[in-house]
């Protein structure tokens, strides 16, 4: 896509009446490729009302009504895959084998919501009292909003959208302005689908949008995935204006490699996720945490294979693409230079790479730093970037020392062929998904995604079980139907009988 990017407001492309607008670019070739329309405050309270309008429909509509529409949007992603990875690439930069994978994790939780009826079914108690029975149910909350990052416009709305919409809520959808094509093809999809106008929204915008969705007393909650500074922010202003909030904030993510694990698996594992999507994954690894005697092994190993990286345009076969904006290039580029001058040993230095694409192209290529200590910037910052930090310990309890004190606690991994060893992390160490010798332990979609600490603000995760939780509220019925021996008044406190 290219040109003027709007909105998608009650089942159209809608203009909106602000006139402040952003750019939009290929990161690969850093040409302006397109300008997004940056909503107002009116321009959100259009698409909420088309919401709050459509929402009163949907809500009583059937579950197979709603499973049919989910159903048919999945068939749509699934055969236009390709062409939502393009419009990722173009936009984002990840490479176009990224891309896909991210349209695929995405296609999971709509394959989940498509199942919706079984994960809404109450429970039914009988006779609880003598001739009164007792059940639950599970209803919709009305209008919702989700509000996703740049660094997945697809994979991170689909969390959200899809369990919401099964759920029968109506949805505005505040994509990143640094990449805002993939949501609205997803939109436009739905309801090709056979969604109902207004059902999904679509609104570009910056704060100001944010902002006007937090205040709006129409939407009840809000579904965020960003930094943790904003997701707090989001989280309090959000919560202040009493609506349910999931806000999931940025990581730190560490990788414990004890002396016993397979070093070549856990190189490779290294590489994969420290350095995929160029490190813009809030479940990428960025610091390994190697216990002695194995770190000048496993450094070795790991720079032997970044060797081979080919860093370029994601559309011609490459490794690794380029970062998503000049800004956070420059960004990224700044704590390498900080790293430098703190002391870390830069083994591969990404600032001298010569990418496999155009020369205005934000780029920067994978880093490896050894005997990084825990006081460094590229340790305790979430660089989201290409950047993986080595720290050396000398022992397993170090290491979990080292990975507790965080103050994230989104994903970690470890790698030992130890099974008592991995156990034992995996109880005590405190962060909310856990990987042995998995080094990104994201889960299926009938599990739920979130994080502990600062890498989460709220109670309910992402998708799975949570999801639905969170998009539903839940109502107990007590039920007596009179019979002919019914009779008498009797003003005492009811009791069971």
């Amino acid at each position: 896509m290219s040109g003027a990017i709007g909105h998608f407001v009650d089942g159209k492309r809608f203009a909106g009446a602000s006139e402040r607008r952003g750019d939009v670019f290929d990161p690969a070739t850093g040409r302006r490729t397109g300008e997004v329309a940056l909503a107002s405050a009116a321009d959100v309270a259009v698409a909420v009302d088309a919401a709050a309008r459509a929402a009163r429909a949907w809500r009583d509509a059937s579950l197979a009504r709603r499973t049919a529409v989910l159903f048919a949007f999945r068939e749509l992603v699934h055969a236009r895959r390709d062409r939502l990875a393009e419009v990722i690439t173009a936009e984002h930069g990840k490479v176009l084998a990224d891309a896909a994978g991210e349209v695929q994790r995405g296609l999971e939780v709509i394959e989940y919501a498509c199942g919706i009826p079984s994960a809404l079914r109450g429970a039914f108690s009988e006779n609880v009292s003598t001739e009164v029975d007792s059940y639950t149910l599970r209803q919709p909350l009305g209008v919702v909003a989700v509000i996703s990052p740049f660094n997945f416009p697809v994979m991170v709305p689909l969390w959200f959208v899809p369990v919401a919409v099964a759920c029968g809520n109506a949805v505005v959808l505040k994509p990143s302005e640094k990449d805002p094509s993939a949501a609205l093809l997803l939109a436009e999809w739905f309801v090709e689908a056979g969604l109902p106008d207004g059902v999904l929204n679509v609104v570009n915008g910056d704060k100001e949008a944010v902002d006007a969705l937090l205040d709006h007393p129409e939407v009840r909650a809000v579904s965020f995935v960003g930094s943790t500074p904003i997701a707090r922010y989001v989280y309090q202003r959000g919560t202040a204006a009493g609506k349910r909030v999931q806000a999931l904030g940025g990581a730190k993510n560490h990788m414990v490699v004890l002396p016993d694990a397979d070093l070549d698996l856990a190189a490779d594992a290294a590489v994969n996720a420290g350095f995929g999507s160029a490190g813009e994954r809030c479940m990428a690894i960025s610091a390994l945490v190697a216990v002695e005697p194995v770190a000048d092994a496993l450094v070795a190993k790991i720079a032997e294979r970044m060797a081979g990286l080919r860093t370029g345009d994601g559309r011609r076969g490459c490794d690794m693409g380029p970062l998503v904006t000049a800004a956070h290039a420059a960004r990224v580029r700044g704590y390498v230079e900080a790293g430098v001058a703190a002391g870390a040993v830069p083994v591969v230095d990404g600032r001298k790479v010569e990418p496999d694409g155009d020369p205005g192209g934000f780029w920067l290529g994978p880093t490896l730093f050894d005997r990084v200590t825990p006081e460094m910037s590229v340790y305790t910052d979430e660089i989201f970037g290409p950047v993986l930090s080595v720290l050396r310990v000398g022992s397993y309890d170090e290491a979990l020392e080292l990975v507790n004190a965080s103050p994230y606690g989104n994903g970690t991994a470890i790698f030992t062929n130890d099974g008592g060893a991995a156990r034992r992390y995996q109880h005590e160490v405190e962060v909310g998904m856990v990987g042995i010798n998995v080094p990104i332990p994201v889960p299926m979609a009938y599990h739920s995604f979130g994080g502990w600490k600062s890498s989460l603000f709220g109670d309910l995760h992402a998708h799975g079980e949570d999801g639905v939780r969170f998009f539903t509220r839940g109502k107990v019925v007590t039920s007596r139907w009179l019979d002919p021996r019914h009779g008498g008044v009797n003003l005492g406190f009811p009791v069971q009988t």
